[in-house]
């Protein structure tokens, strides 16, 4: 049964019965925190060695912070929703660069060519002026810095930040999107700890 078939049948379910009004949503789920006798038992340097498996994409997130540019290097990046477009990624809560973009509350993925390994290990640590001797320009709607040499970039406002364990989930809402100056380039992957 298709989504049109599946909306008349709900409609004449309700008729039948009687209900004629708006429907009541159910309640959301309450949200807490897992317990020490719910976690699972998980060896962290196992989970990190059997997901390590899984090779990711490339990015260095950036935004225009009030105290100079703000970036880090991020592997979880996705898209998320066609209508409306939509992305997301994650960050460590203990990063510092994340409070500086989340403040301004806009922000650039760039996504890196192959040949960005260096300039990737350069937004992965932190302290120090990850933006010395980097090209870039700004993003058209954000400001933000808009990295050269990649294959992509996604101009994004932060629409959602929701909690998953020791990191956040940013949903960022697409405001402008193009190729980079690389387009045809090949992509940075990161597997089993190291860059392809």
């Amino acid at each position: 049964m298709g989504q049109a078939g599946t909306a008349e049948a709900a409609v004449r379910y309700l008729r039948s019965t009687g209900t004629h009004g708006p429907v009541e949503a159910l309640p959301r789920p309450e949200l807490r925190c897992v317990r020490e006798d719910e976690r699972a038992p998980v060896n962290q340097q196992e989970f990190r060695r059997v997901l390590g498996h899984f090779a990711t994409g490339v990015t260095v997130v950036t935004a225009p912070a009030a105290d100079g540019p703000a970036g880090f290097a991020c592997q979880s990046f996705s898209s998320l929703s066609l209508d409306p477009p939509l992305v997301a990624f994650m960050v460590g809560r203990t990063s510092t660069t994340w409070p500086r973009i989340a403040r301004v509350g806009v922000f650039c993925v760039n996504v890196l060519s192959a040949g960005q390994g260096k300039l990737c290990r350069g937004f992965s640590v932190s302290g120090g002026d990850k933006f010395a001797g980097v090209a870039y320009d700004t993003a058209p709607v954000s400001g933000s810095p808009r990295l050269a040499g990649t294959l992509a970039w996604v101009d994004c406002t932060i629409h959602a930040v929701h909690t998953g364990g020791d990191h956040l989930i940013v949903v960022g809402r697409v405001a402008t999107l193009g190729m980079g100056d690389n387009e045809d380039g090949a992509p940075l992957l990161f597997h089993k700890g190291r860059f392809l």
